[in-house]
Parts: structure tokens; C-alpha cells; sequence
């Protein structure tokens, strides 16, 4: 009977033992899982145009692995309604400012 309830703890750590040594599962130095975001290139809001950082701290967010940066909460509230929008004038801008 001892030997059972000693064998049952045994088997069940060494049904884990293969997905422990298999090297597939662990993460390699310097990967993520997360897919990188592409830094916001304007220094002014998106929505209201003005400058980042005039009215106190910006508000940052990431939008589809776009991170937008916007000069207060409400303008984070009109760019929720229509991001499409605001997306599409993100990208003329940054069309405008290439050479």
C-alpha cells in the first residue's frame, strides 16, 4: 500500500518530465511573443493637433500594434469613435514627411 501511494506522486512528476527537457517550450534569450509596436512618429496629437506634452502628460496607447500618443483623455475617447480615420490621416503625415 505505501509503495502505491509513493509510486502515484512519481509517475505523475515523471509524465512531466519530457515537457520539461524539450528546449521547443522554453523562451530563448531576447524572444518575445508579443509582435513589436511601431513608435508614434508626430509630435503633436492626432486628433486635436496640438503639441505632445502642452496640456501635462500625453496619453500613450496602442491601437493594432500602432502606438498613438494623444495630448489628453478626450481626444483618446474621438479617436475610439472613428480609428479608421485617424489612422489614415497618421499615415498621410507620415507620407508628408519622408523625403
Amino acid at each position: 500500500m505505501k509503495r502505491t501511494l509513493l509510486a502515484i506522486p512519481l509517475l505523475v512528476l515523471l509524465a512531466g518530465a519530457p515537457a520539461l527537457l524539450c528546449s521547443c517550450h522554453t523562451a530563448r534569450p531576447g524572444s518575445s511573443t508579443q509582435a513589436a509596436v511601431k513608435p508614434y512618429p508626430l509630435n503633436y496629437c492626432l486628433v486635436s493637433g496640438d503639441k505632445i506634452g502642452e496640456m501635462g502628460e500625453p496619453v500613450t496607447t496602442n491601437y493594432l500594434g500602432q502606438q498613438i500618443k494623444f495630448c489628453c483623455k478626450d481626444c483618446v475617447k474621438d479617436f475610439n469613435k472613428d480609428p479608421d480615420k485617424y489612422l489614415k490621416k497618421l499615415a498621410e503625415e507620415e507620407k508628408k514627411a519622408k523625403p
